[in-house]
């Protein structure tokens, strides 16, 4: 081959180079990640779900691209933000974090595969037709949120059995807040608790609430589950301290930043679960074929530093069961 014909096939296949760069990038699938919490609040759950995509076969920037959708705990943004991510045609959609992020995903398409994270009952709130085939376009990891928030009234009755007179502190515009709230209310009866239901949507809330609680001689508060009280629970458990009031929490991070007990789910298994099953529906498996998984896994953290602060003794059954007694 002459010198210039070389230069000039050399020449040519460079300039090709970017072409193919741009075609292999653009042949990357897209998954759109929606998430009614913030990128800072939720960087370890997001590395627990890359975890599961590896699992899968699939790296972010390597074989697969992610786009993030996050509302930065306002539930109103989360339509707009699903329907965004439609437009953009995304392979799949993980709706993380639990109600009302599948119905508001389901609501946006019936076409792009769903993998959702339920806090009720998948079947009866319509997302799928049985846990096992769920049919159409959603499948998922789902907790039953009734009986979990029963179970951490009776932990809290347990801790604090002499309190009579309990609040439950909810979000008004959390879609799911009726659920626990009607399973409160019935475990609150069995128990013979008096049960004062409050809400909070804004700091200011918060605040108020508290005060409601010492004037109408609450003894113990249960928080309900919701992304904006987790994003304030630092407040919270502020609030809980100053104002010597036992509480209950949904998730270890309540217990982190200083509440006393806390019970809920291992979130980043969930969010690891949710990663691994986006990527078996990219490497070709159909949302209603792959079962519902239930999460079964949780976890209950006790605060004892909190517990001695408030003057109280944990009983030694607590502590067996706890998965984790922070001193």
């Amino acid at each position: 081959m002459k010198r210039r014909e070389f230069i000039t096939l050399l020449g040519g296949a460079a300039a090709a180079w970017p072409l193919a760069a741009h075609a292999q990038q653009q042949a990357m699938p897209v998954i759109g990640y929606l998430s009614a919490r913030s990128p800072e609040d939720t960087a370890h759950l997001v590395e627990a779900f890359r975890r599961g995509l590896s699992e899968a076969g699939f790296v972010e920037g390597r074989n697969l691209t992610i786009e993030f959708r996050w509302a930065y705990n306002q539930y109103d943004r989360l339509p707009a933000l699903a329907a965004d991510l439609v437009s953009r045609q995304v392979a799949v959609m993980a709706a993380t974090g639990g109600d009302p992020l599948p119905q508001i995903a389901k609501a946006a398409t019936q076409t792009i595969p769903i993998v959702f994270q339920a806090n009720g009952d998948p079947v009866s709130n319509g997302l799928v037709a049985s846990l096992n085939r769920p049919g159409g376009n959603a499948t998922g990891i789902t907790i039953f949120g009734a009986a979990v928030v029963t179970k951490r009234l009776q932990l809290l009755h347990e801790l604090v059995p002499q309190a009579a007179a309990i609040a439950f502190l909810l979000n008004p515009n959390n879609p799911n807040a009726d659920i626990e709230m009607s399973a409160v209310g019935t475990a609150a009866a069995s128990l013979g608790k008096e049960l004062l239901i409050l809400h909070a949507s804004s700091e200011d809330d918060l605040a108020t609430a508290f005060a409601t609680m010492i004037q109408q001689r609450r003894e113990a508060l249960l928080v309900a589950s919701d992304t904006f009280f987790l994003s304030r629970r630092d407040q919270l458990t502020s609030l809980a301290t100053r104002h010597r009031m036992p509480a209950i929490y949904y998730l270890r991070e309540f217990a982190e930043a200083g509440g006393l007990i806390t019970y809920g789910n291992t979130l980043p298994e969930m969010y690891r679960q949710t990663g691994f099953y986006v990527g078996r529906i990219l490497k070709g498996e159909k949302p209603g074929d792959l079962p519902v998984q239930q999460a079964t896994k949780f976890e209950l953290v006790i605060n004892l530093k909190t517990a001695k602060t408030l003057g109280l003794t944990v009983p030694d059954k607590l502590l067996v069961a706890a998965d984790e007694v922070i001193e």
